[in-house]
């Protein structure tokens, strides 16, 4: 099945009652098992690669090509998005788009608001000419992922997501509602009476950056309010790390990365399983 946008698969979530996990792509083993853990439970995917993690494997197109590979060697039958998690500029959500990404964010949250929509407009223009979905964000959500880093959370104001919406005609919205990136100090505290607002004055579905962590009563509430995509990156990284860990601990003289990587890749698998039966996707491919 060739790789498709998220407008389609984001849409029929947000109808259906249900979110799609993005989760994000660190090297060859946690794409086999996120693709994986989709094709066995029958769920939509999408694939969040930031800008950082594409320099470390070798950029976007050898991403793209290798996602295409392993669906064909795992006869992939599952609706596929590659998507640019966190594009910093015009510049580089243009290059994933001419990789053969099927979708982008720009995130142009910490420019003004007016250069916001300029930013985001201009990514939208490109992206739709090539059949290709864009989703930006409001507010600031707190933490680091890779390059991004942000020393608080500031809430989106619902009456700029609707401008946002209106004048660029994006495909889906992340507003900062109280998510953060990395690890949570403390409990998640979400925004949800702003989350229905900005749902009902924007009519598109909403995006829940720093997935990891929050839990699953809160995620079950963020879908009642349009929350269609969910993005988890660090419950993946600490759960492969801590394999790792144990397999070098347990046995000094493994030196086969195969021997680590290995059982780190069935880990990721079975958390991606775990978050796609949470965010209430399986079966819906």
């Amino acid at each position: 099945m060739p790789l498709v946008s998220m407008k389609e698969m984001l849409e029929k979530a947000k109808s259906e009652g249900y979110a799609v996990g993005q989760f994000n792509l660190n090297n060859l083993e946690f794409t086999q098992a996120i693709l994986q853990a989709a094709q066995e439970e029958n769920s939509p995917v999408i694939l969040g690669v930031s800008e950082g993690a594409a320099r470390y494997m070798g950029g976007f197109k050898l991403i793209v090509k290798m996602v295409e590979a392993l669906m064909e060697e795992y006869k992939v039958t599952v609706p596929v998005a590659i998507h640019l998690d966190h594009g910093s500029s015009f510049q580089k959500c243009a290059e994933a788009i001419h990789a053969g990404f099927t979708s982008v964010m720009i995130d142009a949250s910490h420019h003004s608001f007016e250069e916001n929509i300029e930013i985001t407009s201009k990514v939208v223009e490109l992206a739709h000419i090539h059949g290709v979905s864009v989703e930006a964000e409001l507010g600031t959500v707190g933490g680091q992922e890779d390059d991004v880093i942000a020393d608080g959370v500031i809430y989106a104001d619902p009456k700029e997501c609707e401008e946002l919406v209106k004048r660029t005609g994006i495909d889906c919205l992340a507003p900062a509602l109280g998510s953060v990136h990395g690890p949570y100090s403390g409990e998640p505290n979400l925004g949800f009476k702003e989350m229905e607002e900005i749902l009902n004055i924007t009519g598109v579905p909403l995006v829940l950056h720093g997935g990891t962590g929050i839990p699953t009563a809160d995620i079950k509430k963020a879908i009642t309010y349009g929350t269609a995509k969910i993005n988890v990156n660090t419950e993946n990284q600490i759960a492969s790390a801590k394999t790792v860990r144990e397999v070098l601990a347990a046995d000094d003289n493994v030196y086969d990365p195969r021997k680590y990587l290995g059982p780190a890749r069935e880990v990721i698998k079975t958390t991606v399983i775990g978050k796609i039966r949470e965010f209430g996707s399986s079966n819906k491919a």
